[in-house]
């Protein structure tokens, strides 16, 4: 790929293609010198002439640099203090009415006037993608149509999502991440990515056909998968479906043609992606500057047909034969499986995954995961856009949890499905679900009652396990818990205990994910089916600290023991 290098942004040219620009003095944040990185190993190291048909490269963008949100907050006098006691949306509302540095503003009035492409308006903070800094999709990213007619308008929209992002430095969830990360939130600064969408317009709505998340360790692999061997969670649409923990395709780099491990066609029929985020490109929405998903618009794969965009991505069920054929040249219900790209050899997509991993993790000197989008066409190459790349937290303790220990009749839990490798035997808090109330509808309820919760616990800095049901940190309550990490930041070990009527795969392409990781929070799989099970009845026996309708507090009047072997994925709580 042609090599790209930071230079000042230029008001004349700032619709070039390759372009990566800044505006301002200071840094560039985490995010945006993880992608300058990045844009240099892929032109010293990716062989174009490998794959011919695919067009490598990052997406052009301008960032502003950190010193443009320290004189924003000076010159409109924003005092943290104050900030700080504020909710998010009076927060949101503070710096929508104040002022950007007159400065920057003949730069971005050039840019809006020039580009008409999506724009997607990304923090770059100081802290961003660092090792052990779990600030993985804390802060905002504010995406625009930006396909008004006049530039004006573009210009307004451009500005409201840069103070979006600058607000979101002292929303609720970004100041409880710094509490539990030991940082102080006067010391953060932010620049900010002003970026094409990687995608292409399909009637009122834009997209691309392909997003994905990889990563060069795989906490939890499956059949002859090993761990270092990675794992690649793919979706239609915009990647706010992976992050967020929706439906994904999930494979093992090493083995691409062996999917999850679905019961049965029907099975994978039910629990396929059927529906996916784009941008809004049509009628614009009621005005909302404080929504971070404002001109976003969640579409069914139904459409996605209509807009011939699933040639590439999915295979078809013939319903008489019960047989799925890749590709969609007959009719029949659509699966999302990318057979397609994993199956023949047309578009080696996996084996240039495989390379960047590679080559990232060897830059990095650690694991790394990595984001990106595709986007395909008959006559020209295929475009692969690089979005993301930050690194891992893996734990080499050589720990070992031998497999008879795995039915010892001292344990409350045991699993062969662990992420987190070490041993904790300070915990004398269990926080759990109440698996006789529990429905999918009440996990919202379940998530507030939660909050409360670890606030208190918090507060006395103790520490606890947490058991619940479904998947947790997913943005679809009828799949789990919607929590974010910090409204369950004392726990040091989570359990995700599956029932029949909510069984559903994990998600470890998300954010959340990646800040359990970074916090070296083990995490334990209980599947409803699984060989394995919770002694509920010697939980239930325990007097209850706190209790409400949803969720019950224990306090142990001994510590838990908890060892888990990342090397095997096993791992046992013991009751004392």
């Amino acid at each position: 790929m042609e090599k790209q290098t930071l230079l000042p942004f230029n008001r004349r040219s700032s619709n070039s293609e390759n372009q990566i620009s800044f505006i301002g003095t200071g840094s560039v944040g985490g995010k945006a010198q993880g992608l300058l990185a990045t844009a240099t190993v892929l032109s010293e190291n990716i062989q174009t002439e490998k794959y011919p048909n695919i067009l490598v490269g990052i997406p052009s963008f301008t960032v502003i640099r950190t010193d443009v949100f320290g004189q924003f907050m000076k010159r409109n006098k924003l005092r943290i203090t104050t900030l700080c006691n504020m909710p998010n949306d009076r927060i949101a509302h503070v710096f929508q009415k104040a002022e950007l540095p007159f400065e920057i503003l003949g730069d971005l009035q050039a840019l809006a006037s020039q580009v008409k492409y999506p724009l997607a308006v990304r923090s770059s903070s100081l802290l961003e993608d660092a090792m052990y800094e779990p600030f993985a999709g804390i802060y905002a990213t504010k995406m625009t149509p930006n396909n008004q007619m006049d530039a004006d308008s573009r210009f307004r929209k451009l500005v409201e999502a840069i103070k979006f992002v600058y607000a979101s430095v002292y929303f609720k969830a970004a100041r409880d991440y710094m509490r539990a990360a030991s940082h102080h939130i006067e010391d953060e600064k932010m620049a900010v990515i002003i970026q094409k969408v990687a995608g292409a317009r399909h009637g009122s709505r834009f997209y691309p056909e392909l997003s994905g998340v990889a990563r060069s360790y795989n906490f939890y692999p499956t059949g002859r998968a090993k761990p270092e061997q990675g794992v690649v969670n793919l979706a239609l649409g915009l990647g706010r479906t992976i992050v967020d923990g929706g439906v994904s395709w999930t494979y093992a780099p090493a083995y691409p043609k062996i999917g999850p491990p679905y019961a049965s066609t029907s099975d994978m029929l039910k629990q396929t992606q059927n529906e996916f985020w784009a941008i809004n490109m049509g009628k614009a929405p009621a005005y909302d500057p404080l929504s971070e998903a404002e001109y976003l618009v969640q579409e069914n794969i139904i459409t996605a047909d209509k807009d011939l965009t699933l040639k590439h991505i999915a295979s078809t069920l013939d319903r008489h034969s019960g047989r799925v054929s890749i590709g969609v040249g007959a009719d029949g219900p659509r699966i999302i499986n990318f057979s397609p790209l994993l199956h023949l050899p047309d578009i080696p997509l996996n084996n240039l995954i495989k390379e960047l991993l590679s080559v990232c993790e060897q830059e990095a000197n650690a694991p790394v995961e990595i984001e990106f989008a595709m986007t395909f066409s008959e006559d020209t190459p295929h475009r692969f856009s690089f979005l993301q790349v930050r690194p891992m937290v893996v734990s080499t303790e050589k720990i070992d949890v031998k497999p008879e220990e795995m039915s010892a009749d001292t344990l409350l839990i045991s699993s062969e499905n662990v992420l987190g490798n070490g041993v904790i035997s300070s915990i004398f808090d269990i926080v759990y679900v109440k698996p006789g109330v529990f429905e999918a509808k009440n996990t919202p309820r379940i998530a507030a009652d939660l909050e409360v919760l670890n606030k208190q616990l918090n507060a006395t800095k103790r520490s606890c396990l947490l058991i619940g049901f479904g998947r947790w940190g997913s943005s679809d309550p009828w799949l789990g818990i919607p929590v974010n990490w910090s409204q369950i930041s004392s726990a040091k070990v989570i359990v995700e205990a599956t029932l029949e009527n909510m069984n559903v795969e994990l998600s470890q392409g998300s954010h959340f994910f990646h800040n359990l990781t970074s916090f070296n929070v083990f995490y334990f799989s209980v599947p409803f089916s699984g060989k394995y099970t919770i002694d509920w009845e010697w939980l239930n026996q325990q007097a209850a600290a706190a209790e409400t309708d949803f969720i019950r507090h224990v306090i142990l009047p001994h510590p838990l023991r908890v060892k888990v072997d990342g090397y095997h994925r096993r791992g046992v709580i013991y009751k004392k």
